[in-house]
């Protein structure tokens, strides 16, 4: 099965690109947004601060990736324009996905690098710099593809060291792992997740705990917990949610979403 799938089904994926042509100017990110970031630079140099510390000077074409709500500042080289298509994405930050969360705070790689998306930037970027009709939803679902092969690209090249990416790609764990992601209303617990890896109690635990950062079923209530949030966004009823999810009724639901995110779902919703 692919292991991004489940992943990105709990998730509404999307993009949205907000600008296209020179930037003549700093431009200033703030982290206390919704939303992370692409940059494709075409052509000049960029300076890139990162939390308020030089992060790098990138000359050449190159994807700057946030995956997550970032503070991070543009700045052109010498005043010089540089030629940039930029997006917002939500790949579930918000509902603490674990693509989310497994995700570096940044990635920046040359074009060049990844060879095998030349024929999305070619669209992409004939896009950006025309006029044809339906050029805005035609940029952002070209901008949503883009941001699977970024995904593709790093997890092929091992940018996902201790993540729940690292658990799939152990055959034992990637067992308990799929069992989670296909049934999360399954009550699991620890001998039962351990049983379906075909490892003891204590050997799955600590394997678990060492790859992914987190113990099984602490990973076990943030995933359910991220699907809930996104079935509160639809506006699905508490009780339907909870079921779904593995909680007997919405106040058992109800009182591990507060435990967890310090908010009770409607306030959390109201928020949002």
């Amino acid at each position: 099965m692919d292991p991004l799938l489940p992943l990105l089904n709990q998730i509404s994926l999307s993009a949205q690109v907000f600008f296209t042509g020179d930037l003549c100017q700093v431009v200033n990110f703030e982290e206390s947004g919704q939303v992370g970031h692409i940059h494709l630079l075409r052509a000049g140099q960029l300076d890139l601060m990162f939390r308020d510390k030089p992060l790098a000077r990138i000359d050449q074409p190159s994807v700057v990736f946030f995956p997550k709500p970032t503070s991070h500042v543009l700045t052109p080289v010498a005043g010089e324009p540089c030629e940039l298509v930029c997006a917002m994405i939500d790949l579930g930050a918000k509902i603490r996905s674990p693509l989310a969360t497994a995700l570096p705070e940044y990635v920046i790689v040359p074009l060049s690098d990844m060879l095998q998306i030349a024929p999305t930037l070619q669209l992409l970027f004939h896009e950006a710099f025309a006029q044809d009709l339906g050029r805005q939803p035609a940029l952002d679902r070209l901008a949503e593809y883009f941001l699977i092969q970024i995904l593709r690209h790093v997890i092929q090249h091992g940018q996902l060291q201790q993540s729940i990416f690292a658990a799939l790609a152990d055959t034992r764990l990637a067992l308990a792992v799929k069992a989670m992601h296909e049934n999360p209303s399954h009550p699991w617990t620890l001998e039962t997740l351990a049983d379906a890896s075909g490892m003891s109690r204590a050997r799955f635990a600590a394997n678990f705990k060492t790859t992914v950062g987190t113990t099984p079923l602490d990973y076990l209530t943030d995933w359910r917990l991220s699907i809930a949030q996104n079935l509160i966004r639809q506006g699905k009823p508490l009780k339907s949610i909870a079921t779904q999810v593995g909680y007997q009724s919405p106040a058992a639901f109800s009182r591990v979403f507060a435990k967890r995110l310090g908010t009770t779902p409607a306030e959390w919703l109201q928020a949002g």
